[in-house]
């Protein structure tokens, strides 16, 4: 059995295209969780959500995945699960996914009991998934003292152990400080970084805005976008990571983390959110406005539990010209820097979502593209790794080159020739894995993977591991 949870902040099928894809065709049963994140919204203007089975429905009609609470700000608000629960569900992601393998093995007592009972004796269980799911199969294998688990393939993990950096942290520093570096000439053929005169005006008016600080130096434009360039590599910030990371730039990845997770980690529930921050629909002119019945419908389908996306947008009250989302990130970032009880707040669950090692004997193959700009390894997977093997534990990486972060960024134009696929090397890992459980074989080494983008991505072109 698989049990995967949820990349990103999706719903409960969100790890379909990594877990299903190779279980299933394996004859493998597989149990997918949300980790308590997923796109069940809540609208306060027609106290509606989400019933269980994914339709629509008016609280108090039938149970919801989410209910928000009616003190949020603003007759217009949406509330989405992960940000608004209160609940930090980072921290327990682990948690979730343990309690998603025992479920698991009810539903095989329940669907074949003629062979029942299902136990972590008499089957084999592999989490597996990417991301923030990813992170999440490392986090059950932190805290799996029942010895569910036999095994665990993480691709570019979203993981924070000590001597690592945690993602809001660098996503708030990513969100200041990329705009104006990726003007820099270096990053002119970085898909996502010249695009859209937009976002290079919006990285000029961030020149200034560092300069006019006092946090960047330089009299041009090409010196202060050098400098910033300079400031993002001191702080472990790689050049194959920068350069990624123009599409999640271009794409208001950052600010969508950072706004999300600012809620989460502070626990804040159904009080306004950080910085003046809050969800809603908008209307013709841009405004908040009540969503339409259409537009709900589809939340819970086509959202990908992080807005803006699927007709949410994201309301910055201080917005204000001419580097309109300075004020606000600038706020998000003092969360991080800051030390006022808000501050203090966030930092402990920050805190809460930090990870231990895995136990003793369980087998881990970690798989991270080497440039990847979303989840950079040197903060993520390879702190996690170097403290796996300074406790002696079986935990092997696959370092893929050139690779990066979205795999379904490469049918946009210029990717595909400068990056290849990560998924079919966690397949690729899981293939592995389950020889070495099944068939005794022995756990693969550590790779450096060195692909060919612009070909058919085949196992050739790709180098997969054998």
């Amino acid at each position: 059995m698989l049990v995967a949870p949820a990349s990103g902040s999706r719903g409960v099928y969100g790890a379909i295209a990594v877990a299903g894809a190779w279980g299933l065709p394996r004859g493998c049963a597989v149990v997918y969780t949300d980790k308590a994140a997923g796109s069940g919204y809540f609208d306060r203007a027609s106290n509606s959500g989400v019933a269980l089975d994914g339709t629509r429905a008016v609280a108090g009609s039938a149970p919801l995945e989410f209910e928000l609470a009616s003190t949020l700000a603003g007759a217009d608000a949406i509330g989405v699960k992960q940000a608004h629960s209160g609940d930090n569900p980072e921290a327990d992601w682990g948690r979730h996914t343990l309690q998603a393998a025992r479920f698991g093995l009810a539903m095989l007592d329940r669907a074949f009991p003629a062979e029942a009972p299902f136990t972590p004796q008499n089957t084999r269980i592999i989490a597996v998934s990417i991301s923030n799911g990813g992170g999440a199969v490392l986090q059950a294998a932190a805290i799996d003292d029942a010895h569910l688990l036999s095994g665990v393939v993480a691709g570019e993990p979203n993981i924070y152990v000590e001597g690592g950096r945690p993602l809001y942290d660098y996503a708030t520093e990513a969100a200041l400080w990329l705009p104006c570096a990726l003007l820099d000439a270096r990053f002119d053929t970085a898909p996502g970084a010249r695009g859209n005169p937009l976002l290079v005006a919006a990285g000029v008016a961030r020149c200034a805005t560092l300069k006019a600080q006092g946090r960047l130096a330089g009299g041009s434009l090409p010196e202060q976008a050098r400098n910033a360039r300079e400031y993002l590599r001191a702080q472990g910030w790689s050049e194959g990571a920068l350069r990624s990371a123009a599409i999640s730039t271009a794409f208001d990845l950052w600010r969508s983390v950072a706004v999300l997770d600012a809620a989460a980690y502070a626990r804040t529930g159904s009080a306004p959110m950080p910085c003046g921050f809050h969800y809603a629909a908008l209307d013709g002119l841009g405004h908040p406005a009540a969503a339409a019945e259409i537009v709900r419908a589809l939340w819970w389908a086509d959202g990908a539990g992080v807005p803006p996306g699927s007709g949410v947008a994201i309301v910055d009250t201080q917005q204000a010209p001419p580097d309109s989302y300075a004020p606000g990130l600038s706020c998000l970032r003092a969360l991080w820097s800051g030390d006022d009880e808000l501050a203090q707040r966030l930092h402990a669950g920050v805190a809460a979502t930090r990870s231990g090692l895995p136990r003793a004997g369980l087998p881990v193959l970690l798989v991270h593209g080497v440039e990847d700009g979303l989840i950079p390894a040197r903060f993520s997977s390879a702190p996690y790794l170097a403290a796996s093997r300074k406790a002696g534990l079986p935990v092997r990486e696959w370092q893929v080159s050139p690779a990066q972060h979205f795999d379904a960024f490469l049918a946009l134009p210029g990717f595909a020739q400068q990056y290849v696929p990560l998924v079919p090397y966690v397949h690729a890992a899981l293939d592995a894995l389950w020889a070495h459980l099944a068939l005794d074989k022995a756990l693969p080494g550590d790779a450096e993977i060195k692909a060919v983008p612009g070909l058919p991505p085949t196992a050739a072109n790709l180098r997969l591991p054998r």
